[in-house]
């Protein structure tokens, strides 16, 4: 599978009907840049269209996330919001179910596009949704459990942060990259190190973050985060700033940040931690441009949150637009050695 690209995440707030027509042309945009074929970028923008819709009848600080799928193979629609959260669910996803003139009919219609669909809603706390597409003989993307979001920091083009996650057999391999910085020079920067991960992301870990490390000595220099999952278990290292934790249903554990020192500047030898990761345990990746605080007390709903949908949530809910900002969520691969 070719790797999606290293793109920044595309973030539309909605605060305004207005937000419904952009949605809807970045959704096609991005399913275009996906290679999705035929009519799949208009059921992308259908999709976008009534998401954002939702989001400007009936919640408050709401946002859309439009991305290739992290593993690739696809694309994704991630909707947040801090609204009222939905009591009648059932209803709601009912085809032809509507209470607002959108281009199609409503959540429903949502369901029945999308090749996967998630939804989790509280009432009170807000509703979180992602629809995502795939060419109709790709493998389907309910299995990845995997969620990233990836935002530059407010009125710059180009991310200073960068991530990527490979599968082979059931080790998932994660990285994420926060160039020194931001702007184009950090994009740079983290870009050079997106492409050597890819270019052997199999390697052990101490190993690749050498070789990120040297990769990196010609631009200003990165925080590196490395994150290997087995099924039971987890491996960590990294240098600066980007740290890791996991999250259950019951709590937060395993916090973790890299060594100090920027890679491509100066870095000590590296060193593995391991950890155990429970069945259902999600482990998290993430920049300084996220809050840290998310994590001392997060919510039973948001601890039991699937990572497709875990990232969105603390993305939109918990970063400093100040800089930016990188939250992946992952389980283990489930596919068959």
């Amino acid at each position: 599978m070719t790797p999606p690209e290293a793109l920044p995440t595309a973030h539309i707030a909605v605060d305004h009907y207005s937000a419904v027509h952009l949605a809807a042309e970045t959704a096609r945009t991005v399913a275009g840049r996906c290679g999705l074929p035929g009519a799949l970028p208009d059921q992308a923008a259908v999709i976008a269209s009534e998401l954002a819709g939702n989001l400007a009848n009936h919640a408050t600080s709401g946002s859309l996330f439009i991305q290739p799928l992290p593993l690739g193979g696809g694309m994704e629609i991630v909707a947040a919001d801090h609204g009222p959260g939905i009591g009648a669910l059932q209803q709601c996803l009912a085809d032809g179910y509507t209470t607002s003139n959108t281009l199609g009919s409503g959540l429903g219609a949502v369901k029945r596009i999308a090749t996967d669909f998630t939804i989790r809603t509280q009432p009170g706390t807000g509703t979180l949704v992602c629809a995502r597409l795939t060419e109709p003989e790709a493998t389907p993307p309910a299995g990845q459990e995997v969620g990233a979001i990836c935002l530059p920091a407010d009125r710059e083009q180009l991310s200073g942060d960068a991530y990527a996650v490979v599968d082979q057999g059931t080790v998932r391999t994660a990285v994420v990259v926060d160039g020194l910085g931001h702007g184009p020079q950090a994009a740079e920067a983290a870009q050079t190190a997106i492409r050597s991960f890819h270019r052997a992301p199999d390697l052990p870990l101490p190993e690749l973050l050498t070789a990120l490390h040297r990769a990196l000595r010609r631009t200003r220099g990165a925080a590196v985060g490395l994150l290997r999952l087995h099924p039971g278990r987890a491996e960590y290292t990294g240098i600066g700033n980007v740290r890791v934790l996991t999250l259950t249903p019951l709590d937060v554990s395993h916090r973790l940040s890299g060594q100090p020192g920027i890679a491509g500047l100066n870095m000590t030898a590296p060193q593995v931690r391991a950890f155990p990761l429970p069945h259902g345990a999600t482990a998290v990746l993430h920049s300084d441009g996220i809050d840290q605080r998310w994590a001392q007390s997060p919510s039973p709903f948001v601890r039991r949150l699937p990572p497709l949908l875990l990232a969105a949530s603390i993305a939109h809910s918990h970063r400093l637009t100040r800089d930016d900002a990188t939250m992946l969520a992952a389980r283990p691969s489930q596919r068959l050695p």
